[in-house]
């Protein structure tokens, strides 16, 4: 997740418009809502366009400035308050002659646009016709050459809004994450239905050009068999399907069969793939009692995640950023996201890709398409294939390349644990290595002596991983414990056992699991074997990576609590709600949390909490009720970390401001404790737990065949994967440059640089706790704001 540095207020006043345009995408508001907050912080004014350029065309009505309260509570809307709707007008000359006229009128000099690749192909064609067009409506008599003098250069900046995340060169749009997290709770609520009648179920999904939706689902519900656009099944695919589908029933005990089908499936002669056509196929050949689920446009509906929440408000602050630093020559940008790193990509270049891809699909050219999706894409379709089923004999090592790998969790439960334990199971028996279950972490293997075998200490098999895929928590158990409690008899346990390499997947006592093994190596030769660590823990406080598994499923967890605890706040009107999150010592939940939902204040122990603090918090709030007056949905959220203070717990600071409000509103303190951790792992855990999963485990089969010395004197035979910034990389734990001595704050569990921090100051920006003069301009001349309707 990037962070962004702020501009200074430009020297003339600019009036911002944004528009969402196309299809809606949960997430939209919350770009909206960013935009708006974002110019008027910056000293600007903020126009919204209702019913995309639609609005545009007609103006009116249709084009109204927003003020800083109109867009109080959208972060927690689905669709669009402002509208979308396709126009055709647009798509003409006369049409964009119109829209520039009531631009020019409305003095409105940069444009924001919130769509699809359609609707951003548009806004640049409309760029590129603004000198003419204004010359054209000055030539006619429309304006006047002092009225459109002023406007010589219109900035555009798009925003990529699409469940289908269809656009190359960007990792996700905004609502493609909430509409996978709607198709996965789908396909889970029919699981124990598939379980119970031993049935076969055919899903299909949306994705008529872009199969990202159907291969993520795939992954996140262990589905049997996938079919995407971009790369269709070889001939004689009915065969290899129910080939497939009896092994995994017949010989490995499956009672479900899931089938994901994008509604843009099709063969390798174009021909169309339909669910029901696959359904005949199970139900004919196999006698699979079969049943097929078309889920539509529910894809599309409901409040964004926790993802997409933050994503639209990081990319809209972005755009604005964008607009204000733009010169007449820079080519119209795209705010993307590669891997945690907000980015600008040249619009057109973004569209060319992203039609590429669909002209070599129409042409078969299939292997080119899926060299032209993102790289994330290719990757995850590749460990898909080789983990959906461990039936691939061309992928077997030779014997003396076969490792007996260790796999353990340790630390504090956390979404992805499993779905990372179950793909390096998968992938283990797809290329002949042995996958060894340590149960109940580290205590669980020393708890008897090592010459005295117990059965925490097992091979796994496939079939029983399987149920994994969307079970929360850790199966094979997880603990705290740490090696040093009898690292003599840890030794012995890796030497018996014969262990060739381990797998760690945890939090900061994984980290500290390994730093321990690694140090070790001088006196055990046992621990001279590969080991890498898969970061897994809610606090998200492990060095070498921006993103831990669980800590995604964890901010869903607390968005859904915090929105029903508005809903209690803004139904009274006027109560602020204090709510405590976990995160240890580290303020990343709490942060990410606050910005997702929109919260007024984020109290972490980086920063602490004073009096004067709280002081300056209960005169914003003070202020804040005093000129609403009531008339607005106006309930308020403040997050505090579990460790921030010692002394300013979140009773005492709900209590401050019950008595600080003297009766003119009221406060309440919530405390979500282990709801935080969440239930079943989101979407994003779970692919990412099998993404990062099988990068570790390539990682350690690389050391195969090499001598124990030889392990010990490479740096990266301990290592902790992550993502950083742009990229996922390993990083070595030990030597010179390692995170050990150089990246890891030992007596606060946390990396010393925390990438996040910025953070703070776009949740103050945004919540108008910075205290920016823009901020209240819109109360100037009414004391009693009324929102608008979210329809001219």
């Amino acid at each position: 997740m990037a962070t962004t540095n702020f501009p200074s207020a430009p020297p003339k006043r600019r009036r911002i418009g944004v528009l969402t345009s196309g299809g809606d995408a949960p997430g939209m508001n919350g770009a909206v809502r960013a935009v708006v907050r974002m110019a008027i912080h910056s000293d600007c004014e903020a126009y919204a366009v209702f019913e995309g350029y639609e609005g545009l065309v007609n103006g009116g009505d249709m084009i109204r400035q927003l003020h800083w309260e109109d867009v109080r509570g959208w972060l927690s809307r689905g669709g669009t308050l402002i509208g979308s709707a396709r126009c055709m007008s647009f798509r003409q000359r006369p049409g964009r002659l119109r829209a520039a006229k009531n631009m020019i009128l409305r003095g409105i000099d940069a444009l924001v646009v919130c769509g699809g690749d359609g609707s951003l192909t548009g806004a640049d064609v409309f760029r590129s016709e603004w000198p003419g067009l204004l010359e054209e409506l000055v030539k006619t008599g429309e304006l006047t050459e002092e009225q459109v003098k002023p406007y010589t250069v219109l900035n555009i900046v798009g925003l990529v809004g699409s469940i289908d995340n269809d656009m190359s060169g960007t990792d996700a749009t905004i609502g493609c994450y909430s509409s996978l997290t709607r198709i996965c709770d789908a396909v889970d609520d029919v699981f124990d239905t598939a379980f119970s009648h031993q049935r076969g179920f055919v899903i299909e999904v949306m994705g008529r050009h872009c199969g990202w939706l159907a291969l993520m689902s795939a992954i996140s519900t262990g589905a049997d068999w996938l079919f995407i656009p971009e790369m269709p099944p070889r001939d004689g695919w009915e065969d290899d399907m129910c080939g497939i589908i009896t092994k995994n029933r017949q010989e490995r005990g499956k009672r479900r069969t899931i089938v994901i089908v994008a509604e843009g499936a099709q063969d390798r002669h174009l021909n169309k793939i339909t669910s029901s056509r696959v359904k005949d196929i199970l139900t004919e050949r196999l006698g699979l009692d079969t049943r097929t689920t078309v889920l539509g446009h529910t894809q599309r509906g409901g409040p964004a995640c926790a993802y997409d929440r933050w994503l639209s408000t990081l990319q809209g602050v972005e755009a604005v950023r964008a607009v204000l630093e733009m010169t007449p020559e820079s080519p119209s940008p795209v705010i993307t996201i590669r891997e945690n790193k907000i980015m600008r990509t040249p619009l057109m270049d973004a569209v060319k890709a992203t039609q590429e891809v669909t002209s070599h699909i129409k042409n078969k050219d299939f292997a080119t398409a899926m060299t032209l999706r993102d790289s994330e894409f290719k990757e995850y379709h590749y460990a898909y294939l080789n983990t959906a089923t461990p039936d691939h004999p061309k992928l077997n090592l030779p014997e003396e390349k076969r490792m007996r790998i260790a796999i353990i969790n340790v630390g504090a439960p956390a979404g992805g644990m499993n779905q990372a334990s179950r793909a390096a199971v998968a992938y283990c028996l797809t290329r002949g290595h042995t996958p060894i279950a340590i149960h109940n972490g580290f205590p669980g293997l020393i708890r008897h002596h090592a010459d005295k075998p117990v059965s925490s200490v097992r091979e796994v098999r496939w079939v029983e991983t399987d149920a994994w895929v969307n079970e929360g928590g850790s199966d094979i158990g997880t603990n705290r414990g740490l090696p040093s409690e009898d690292i003599d008899t840890t030794a012995k346990c890796f030497k018996t056992y014969k262990f060739d390499a381990l797998f760690v997947v945890g939090g900061f006592e994984a980290f500290t699991a390994v730093s321990q093994l690694r140090q070790a190596r001088e006196k055990y030769d046992a621990f001279k074997i590969p080991m890498v660590v898969l970061p897994a823990t809610i606090s998200n406080n492990v060095p070498g990576t921006e993103y831990s598994l669980g800590s995604d499923t964890c901010l869903n967890a607390l968005i859904d609590f915090c929105d029903c605890i508005r809903q209690s706040a803004s139904s009274s009107r006027r109560r602020v709600f204090v709510i405590e999150t976990q995160g240890g010592k580290s303020g990343y939940i709490a942060t990410t949390a606050g910005l997702s939902v929109g919260a007024v204040a984020v109290y972490i122990p980086e920063e602490g909490i004073d009096i004067k603090m709280l002081a300056r918090d209960i005169d914003f709030l003070r202020d804040n009720f005093a000129r609403d007056k009531g008339a607005n949905r106006a309930g308020k959220i403040i997050m505090r970390n579990e460790t921030a203070s010692s002394t300013y717990t979140t009773q005492v600071i709900a209590d401050m401001i019950k008595e600080e409000a003297k009766g003119r509103f009221e406060s309440r303190a919530a405390v979500p404790g282990h709801f935080q951790q969440g239930g079943k792992p989101s979407p994003m855990d779970r692919i990412r737990a099998l993404r990062m999963a099988i990068k570790c485990l390539m990682h350690l089969e690389s050391y195969a065949g090499k001598s124990k010395e030889e392990i010990a004197a490479d740096e990266m035979s301990a290592t902790v994967i992550g993502v950083k910034g742009s990229q996922v990389l390993f990083s070595a734990m030990g030597g010179e440059s390692g995170l050990e001595a150089n990246e890891t704050d030992w007596a606060r569990r946390r990396p010393k640089a925390e990438f996040w921090l910025q953070l703070q100051d776009t949740v103050n920006i945004l919540s108008g706790r910075s205290g920016s003069k823009a901020t209240w301009s819109c109360y100037e001349d009414d004391d009693r704001i009324q929102a608008p309707s979210p329809h001219p």
